[in-house]
């Protein structure tokens, strides 16, 4: 099979024209009121009655005749004959005026010959007598027959989108149905050998993955206003491909397919484009997102087409394309306005290179600085890491003819939706367990743990608002600010239960024949495993370069403080870098190597930032 290649890769312009030329309109819904909200109505809709749809009364008094109230006051009351009373949803069976009062309640009818009434709380009754100590003028808490919507008005106009405000008005209408557009069906299709559906069980050994993609795509379909349909997981098989893209083209609007659109000799779909409908567009200048298809399938109905596009299957990637390209189309099909967009204006927190030639789609997160500044940094750990989206606030876009943004630089971030809030501390450094319930017990907190060595490189730049430092620190490196608080917890070798290979400590990793897990070089468990390593070489008069090159396994290096473990308890490695609480929460041996300080330090300018300040109290409280 020919391997695809991308050459003239369209603009963005030229993607948005693709997809607007595809149709996604359907037709007419009529639905029940009961599952009206958010549809968009088709048609105007007028009133076919008064709303109330008769003379009721406000408050809870008496109804009467104004004219019998004038020159009332507390010192010399009207007296009003009672004559008897009226509840609402009862018809009345007294008339008012004339020297009377009728006893009415909040939203009954007004009683004939009544034109007014006056609220319980300014009347007295004694011996049958309503005693009025005000006087009111015709009309008075009283809402007339019509005054909410008269018979014959225009009560809602075509295009209008359906909250619970416009559901209310529909059902003081007596409006049981309404009519709307009806909503895009987007059939969404995984592709890829290695994709397992959640709840799924999965071989990592075989390099299965959970599929993410059909369930973000699905869900911002259903944001975007289109009725999500989740077909069958497809692989990479040809025959299967066509089949499945076969049936969702049958019987949707849109087909979203996610995967095999990058040059590679099994990414086939764009061939069953080309041979089963029209293929438009192949490949775009943006990142992430370049291996886009926009295109057409034929349908067996003659029914016409189905508008196809074709998604990168790296998360990041797809949901990317998704929000820039596909959601608005989505919208616009469905009626539903494009939502309000929410941008600020802030200052880059360290350099980014950018890719010439490519507009870009760069993630971000928002903190501020100690003046309540915004400061923008990047949240980009690849298109294959699902986190960057949720660690994310918005996005930048980069210009294809730029390729450096300097520390400071203006940017302009469109968030990803107006209503996001962002976090009030915003932490970098050790993963920690410890830490970890600390930061559940802050209002809206982001961490992102990178390792003791980046968090201190962070700290110093300026960007967030702590870092968490675990082992010892180089003097050269000691962090610039103020330390909010420190605890120990204990390291060392994590071995399976009961430790049968009789792991005694750092000695027998180093003169016996194990299968050995490390953690990352930014790390403070691997800078304290360093440290006495060192130590060990010392003692033996080694240099320490041989006793680490006698580890088997000493250079692979896992990111968070569980990965390693895990690994023995698979059986893929004897002995794994961890804490004693790892091992005992997962019910494995330990070997103690010692004890560990962990330290979180502050910025100087961010001490008294709320979210700083609430950390600080939350750490005294959990280390007292």
């Amino acid at each position: 099979m020919d391997r695809k290649e991308f050459r003239d890769l369209a603009t963005p312009e030229e993607a948005h024209e693709a997809i607007r030329s595809l149709s996604l309109e359907g037709g007419i819904d009529r639905v029940p009121l009961s599952e009206a909200r958010g549809r968009v109505l088709v048609t105007r809709v007028d009133a076919e009655l008064d709303v109330p749809g008769f003379d009721r009364s406000s408050l809870d008094g008496y109804a009467l005749r104004a004219s019998d109230t004038f020159g009332a006051d507390e010192a010399d009351p009207a007296r009003l004959e009672l004559v008897g009373e009226v509840h609402a949803g009862q018809e009345p069976e007294v008339e008012g005026g004339d020297g009377k009062a009728v006893e009415i309640s909040t939203g009954a009818v007004m009683p004939p010959g009544a034109d007014a009434m006056v609220p319980v709380e300014r009347t007295d009754v004694e011996d049958g007598t309503v005693l009025v100590r005000t006087s009111v003028a015709p009309g008075d808490n009283v809402m007339f027959a019509g005054a909410d919507v008269a018979a014959g008005e225009r009560a809602l106009g075509p295009g209008t989108q359906l909250t619970p405000r416009e559901i209310g008005l529909l059902s003081a209408l007596g409006v049981d149905e309404v009519p709307v557009r009806s909503r895009p069906r987007v059939g969404i299709v995984s592709t890829g050998d290695e994709l397992v559906r959640p709840g799924g069980d999965l071989e990592s050994a075989r390099g299965q993955i959970y599929d993410v993609n059909s369930y973000t795509v699905a869900a911002g379909v259903e944001e975007a206003g289109g009725e999500a349909v989740l077909y069958p997981h497809a692989g990479d098989d040809p025959a299967e491909m066509e089949r499945v893209l076969r049936d969702a083209a049958e019987e949707c609007d849109l087909v979203l397919s996610s995967g095999s659109t990058s040059a590679s000799a099994v990414d086939v779909i764009y061939r069953v484009i080309e041979e089963q409908g029209e293929l438009l567009l192949h490949g775009v200048s943006v990142k992430p997102g370049k291996p886009m298809l926009i295109g057409r399938l034929e349908r067996s109905d003659s029914a016409g087409q189905s508008a196809y596009v074709g998604l990168p299957g790296y998360p990041v990637s797809a949901m990317m394309v998704f929000r820039t390209f596909v959601a608005p189309a989505i919208r616009e099909a469905a009626g539903v306005p494009e939502p309000e967009t929410a941008t600020l204006t802030g200052r880059l927190a360290r350099e980014e290179r950018s890719e010439q030639g490519r507009h870009r789609l760069l993630p971000v997160g928002v903190t501020t600085d100690g003046d309540g500044e915004y400061l923008v940094y990047p949240v980009d750990k690849g298109s294959g890491a699902t986190t960057s989206l949720v660690e994310a606030d918005g996005v930048v876009e980069i210009d294809a003819d730029t390729d450096y943004l300097e520390v400071g630089a203006t940017l302009e971030v469109r968030l990803f939706s107006p209503d996001r809030r962002l976090p009030t501390l915003f932490g970098v450094g050790e993963d920690d367990p410890t830490l970890n319930r600390v930061l559940d017990r802050l209002e809206r907190p982001r961490y992102l743990p990178i390792g003791s060595r980046p968090a201190l490189r962070r700290l110093r730049t300026g960007t967030p608002d702590v870092a968490v430092v675990a082992g010892p620190i180089e003097p050269d490196r000691e962090p610039e600010g103020t330390e909010l608080g420190s605890w120990k917890r204990e390291w060392g070798l994590i071995v399976p239960a009961g430790n049968p290979v009789e792991v005694e400590g750092l000695e027998s990793l180093v003169d016996r024949d194990l299968r050995f897990v490390n953690r990352t070089t930014d790390s403070g468990l691997r800078t304290s495993l360093g440290v006495a390593l060192t130590e060990l070489a010392d003692e033996r008069d080694r240099d320490r370069h041989d006793l680490t090159a006698a580890i088997d396994g000493f250079d692979m290096g896992l990111r968070a403080h569980e990965s390693p473990a895990r690994r023995v308890i698979a059986g893929e490695a004897d002995v794994a870098l961890g804490l004693q609480e790892t091992a005992e929460r997962l019910s494995l041996g330990f070997v103690s190597c010692g004890e560990q300080p962990v330290q979180v330090w502050t910025a100087a300018d961010r001490v008294d930032k709320p979210g700083v300040r609430e950390l600080e109290s939350a750490l005294r409280e959990k280390l007292e």
